[in-house]
């Protein structure tokens, strides 16, 4: 079904070798856990948010800010908590009385990678505020627009549901996540690796940045011209209709979660140097595309695997 693949120019061969150094700093901080810190790589580059869900202990916190400092990103992290405001987030205006009048001060969300930490935390009215945020890039205050940094990343992470204290993420805002992962407990080998090397936080906070912010911003957009043939395309919306004319899920997938298929499969495509997508790229991807955007009607303790897992054995490549 693909087109047979040119040879693969010298830019994209570079560009993969330092995604490779990115994935392979991420891999110093989270033992054990390549796949996933690869789709999170995948994640920002595809231009995308990333909601991280386990059990406290597990490294979320530690992911995101290893993401923040290899990637050379200006960092804000948000604790989430039951009293938390939207001027917690967004910002207030303050009246001062040299000036007399009413001036803006910024919240953390103008940052380039928001760790919106245990976001499920806080009250519905709470979690609005970043809707905004992660979908045009920009939040209101007061009747102003204030545009955000570029590039600009929510990384959130969540607690499981059934732990007290937590808000379910509404679906409007559960859809705006490119991507969600579960990192799970490290294997046998890799926790023995962690009890002798001690906290990976400080290795983060010493650790020297791969890229630039700048260098990120290219290569997402050179990332997004990716070619993407029409047989490909076919096999998306194939993917798609099956989740919107199965009789197993609540509700099918968006035209957003149809875009984010294609993006976070060119970004896929990216590391590993090719010029063109081909449907394991898209098969690669699924399992962070799929979970967090269904829902099975007669149970909703379905893992996240067993959702990509099942979709993509019933839906056969062009």
């Amino acid at each position: 079904m693909t087109r047979s693949l040119k040879a693969v120019p010298a830019g994209e061969t570079a560009a993969a070798e330092k995604l490779k150094a990115v994935h392979a700093q991420l891999n110093r901080f989270i033992l054990g856990k390549e796949e996933q810190t690869r789709l999170c790589v995948a994640c920002l580059l595809a231009q995308g948010h990333l909601l991280i869900e386990d059990l406290p202990g597990v490294g979320k916190t530690t992911l995101a800010h290893a993401l923040a400092k290899t990637l050379g990103l200006a960092y804000q992290r948000i604790q989430f908590t039951s009293d938390l405001l939207p001027a917690d987030i967004i910002g207030v205006s303050v009246y001062e009385s040299e000036s007399r009048q009413f001036n803006f001060h910024q919240g953390p969300i103008f940052a380039q990678l928001i760790l919106a930490d245990e976001v499920n935390r806080a009250t519905p009215k709470t979690q609005s505020a970043l809707l905004e945020a992660m979908g045009e890039h920009q939040v209101t205050a007061e009747g102003n627009t204030f545009a955000l940094p570029e590039p600009f990343f929510v990384v959130a992470t969540q607690n499981p549901s059934y732990q007290i204290g937590t808000f379910p993420l509404p679906e409007s805002q559960l859809d705006r996540f490119l991507m969600r992962i579960r990192l799970g407990f490290p294997s046998n080998d890799a926790e023995r690796r962690l009890l002798k090397v001690g906290d990976t936080r400080e290795l983060v906070d010493k650790a020297e940045s791969v890229m630039t912010s700048k260098e990120l911003v290219v290569l997402q957009h050179r990332a997004a011209q990716l070619h993407v043939s029409d047989a490909l395309l076919d096999y998306v919306q194939a993917l798609i209709r099956y989740t919107r004319e199965s009789n197993r899920f609540d509700y099918g997938l968006s035209p957003r979660a149809a875009l984010a298929f294609l993006r976070a499969a060119r970004a896929w495509a990216f590391m590993d140097g090719r010029d063109a997508v081909i449907p394991e790229d898209v098969q690669s991807v699924a399992i962070g595309i799929l979970g967090h955007r269904l829902r099975y009607r007669e149970s909703s303790d379905q893992l996240q695997e067993n959702i990509a897992y099942e979709i993509l054995q019933n839906v056969p490549i062009p």
